[in-house]
């Protein structure tokens, strides 16, 4: 097992980081079905929306969304347990990427649909995640400056953005899920609210374990509700195979066009984004110190998992941003929560039967409990900014104007749909991308480059992360190890105590 890291207590014992404590199983088991629960809904629409766009036959709908959950299990062991100089071991669970959807569809359709189109989108997916992963090589010296790119006021404005863009996805579930002939009517809405107020009534009372198993309740909760009232159905689990295993190549060969390969890779440009945003939102909730090696370790799981993703059959990946919002729910910092959630995601994969189980939850419940815990991926995004100058007007012009460019595909459609060449739209037709793109440019036009931010600032200047180490550690005996001490043997960067609150 990884190494768990200690740091002194206030009697000078030796104790545990919360995010390096390993729980007891049955506490490890609980949560982390609950991060499957909460995850579950977008892990499965990506397969489900770009499988329906292509004409996919039911069976290999299915087996889109067994490898997306295999595969998405495999990764968030990865990111959280850790490979090496793989893996940013925070409580970080890694998902598809919903930047990628429109993109792929574009794909798919312009490869004439079906099977044959995956095939063209899997060869973009490997080389967009190996050119990731290669990336996240840099030397640090080199990487920290491209990371100057995104200061608080540019990664608090994405995962504010990333919130508010998936606000509507919970509250189209709360309405009975887009597209269901009862779309809108008032018992999903009651569902919803019901699964809602529950939540937040769990949450009221205070009391720790009732609120870290808020949202499972929630949903277990609700679903029962629906099912005495005749509103869940189960048959299609009766449906479904017992054993669904994935494989290499499925469809075929994986084909290299230059055209899908560019467009994937500029997805993979917003995800490194999104990452780097949530990998530090999640550090400051946990209260772990996040540097440029640990934001490095997040990408070069995101990569390693876009490319295995593409030889599985599924999708880019990138950590996702609803269970950084169930981890401030929640309070457990513990990473090996993580852990679980991915074994529980790989028997997902490998079991349609239990998939079709989770996935019987009605959707005016799933709604109630996903808008909570969007709004808190907003509120995430609104504490990073916290650390910007928002009085400084050139920074509140970076959030404000970045936010209505990521509301513009929401809000104006037809400008996607109707006048933008095809290509460009597939690009373009994301708030996400747009918010993430103009909140850099922005920063870049009324700031410049920023300086080290407060989460390298105690290495000394114009050395590598890696080379000031040594230098930080006698200057201050708190400051994170470089990964250089792992491999010889010293402490790991992730032993290294979080700095007092």
């Amino acid at each position: 097992m990884a190494r768990v890291a200690a740091r002194l207590s206030a009697d000078g014992e030796q104790s545990t980081h919360p995010v390096d404590e390993v729980l007891p199983v049955p506490k490890l088991a609980l949560y982390g079905f609950q991060h499957v629960l909460a995850f579950y809904a977008g892990a499965v629409i990506v397969p489900i929306i770009v499988g329906g766009a292509l004409k996919l036959s039911p069976e290999d709908l299915v087996y889109l969304i067994n490898a997306d959950l295999f595969t998405c299990g495999i990764a968030s062991i990865v990111q959280a347990w850790g490979i090496g100089r793989i893996g940013a071991r925070l409580p970080l669970i890694q998902g598809v990427t919903f930047t990628a959807v429109s993109p792929m569809i574009a794909i798919g359709l312009g490869a004439g649909g079906g099977t044959a189109a995956l095939l063209v989108i899997y060869g973009a997916v490997i080389t967009a995640g190996i050119a990731t992963f290669a990336f996240a090589w840099l030397p640090a010296k080199a990487f920290r400056a491209v990371m100057r790119l995104f200061p608080p006021v540019v990664t608090g404005t994405v995962i504010t953005v990333l919130g508010i863009v998936l606000l509507p996805v919970g509250l189209n579930d709360a309405a009975g899920g887009l597209g269901s002939p009862d779309f809108g009517d008032p018992k999903h809405f009651a569902y919803a609210g019901g699964t809602m107020l529950f939540i937040l009534v769990l949450m009221k009372l205070g009391r720790p374990f009732l609120s870290s198993i808020a949202i499972l309740l929630g949903l277990v909760g609700g679903t029962a509700v629906a099912f005495l009232l005749g509103d869940a159905e189960f048959g299609s689990v009766s449906d479904a195979d017992w054993i669904g295993v994935t494989t290499p190549f499925h469809f075929g060969a994986p084909k290299f066009e230059w055209f899908p390969i560019v467009l994937m890779l500029i997805v993979m440009l917003i995800t490194m984004v999104e990452t780097t945003g949530d990998t530090y939102a999640v550090g400051d909730i946990v209260g772990k110190e996040v540097d440029s090696e640990t934001v490095a370790r997040a990408l070069r799981a995101d990569g390693a998992a876009t490319a295995l993703g593409g030889a599985l059959n599924s999708f880019p990946y990138v950590a996702f941003a609803e269970n950084v919002g169930l981890v401030r729910m929640t309070r457990v910092k513990s990473r090996f929560v993580v852990v679980a959630a991915g074994v529980f995601m790989i028997i997902l994969g490998l079991l349609p039967k239990a998939a079709a189980i989770v996935a019987s939850v009605p959707h005016g419940v799933l709604g109630g409990a996903a808008t909570v815990m969007f709004a808190m991926v907003a509120l995430a995004g609104i504490q990073t900014l916290a650390k910007a100058d928002l009085k400084e007007e050139k920074n509140a012009l970076v959030v404000g104007v970045s936010l209505a460019f990521a509301l513009l595909p929401a809000t104006v459609p037809v400008l996607f749909k109707e006048h933008m060449d095809p290509d460009l739209s597939s690009l373009l037709n994301s708030g996400v991308t747009l918010g993430a793109t103009a909140a850099i440019v922005l920063n870049l036009v009324f700031n410049g480059l920023a300086g080290d931010d407060a989460h390298t600032a105690a290495l000394p200047a114009g050395l590598p992360a890696q080379a000031a180490a040594p230098a930080a550690a006698a200057a201050a005996p708190t400051a994170p190890a470089g990964p250089e001490a792992e491999a010889e043997g010293e402490p790991d960067p992730e032993g290294a105590p979080a700095p007092a609150s």
